[in-house]
């Protein structure tokens, strides 16, 4: 199983397969609008507009589950990103995230995560989920991890196809 089985619907409506995504390093993120983290578009924004040329996306998926941060429609959260962080990533429906009515995506990203980067839940906003080309799931990074943060995790994806690959070495 990878992120390719999963069908999510857009902000816009629309159903839409992640195997869409197949080939590109995805950086996966529940958001919300009136959270203090919510700045954090503007690094997410940074990452897809630095490396999307190499075939690196951001996927955001509201969420209303923490704190009440994301109370608005589809149409409203879709306005507060383009207003006011130039958002132009895919955004997708608000969903939950926890819980027995999390979205199947979110319950396999949960569970997908490898050792030693498992936490075993989504504590908050902006929790984010790193995926390779393959479409498996290769970290997770708290709340509070700054965007700018991953990027040199999302190099690496690009450069060997793995994080903290070891460096190639002779011995003599």
């Amino acid at each position: 199983m990878s992120i390719y089985d999963f069908t999510v619907r857009t902000i816009t409506g629309e159903e839409q397969s992640l195997s869409a995504y197949k080939g590109k390093t995805v950086l996966i993120v529940n958001t919300a609008s009136a959270c203090g983290l919510t700045p954090h578009y503007k690094g997410l924004q940074h990452i897809y507009d630095a490396y999307k040329a190499e075939d690196v996306v951001v996927l955001g998926f509201p969420c209303n589950q923490f704190g009440l941060q994301e109370p608005g429609t589809n149409e409203e959260i879709a306005s507060f990103c383009d207003l006011n962080y130039s958002v132009t990533f895919p955004m997708f429906a608000k969903i939950d995230v926890k819980g027995d009515d999390a979205h199947p995506l979110y319950k396999y990203l949960v569970e997908a995560v490898p050792a030693p980067y498992r936490t075993g839940d989504i504590e908050w906003n902006f929790v984010k989920f790193l995926v390779d080309a393959n479409g498996e799931v290769v970290k997770q990074y708290s709340a509070r991890t700054e965007p700018s943060a991953i990027e040199s995790d999302i190099r690496s994806l690009i450069d060997n196809g793995s994080i903290g690959a070891a460096p190639n070495t002779v011995n003599d």
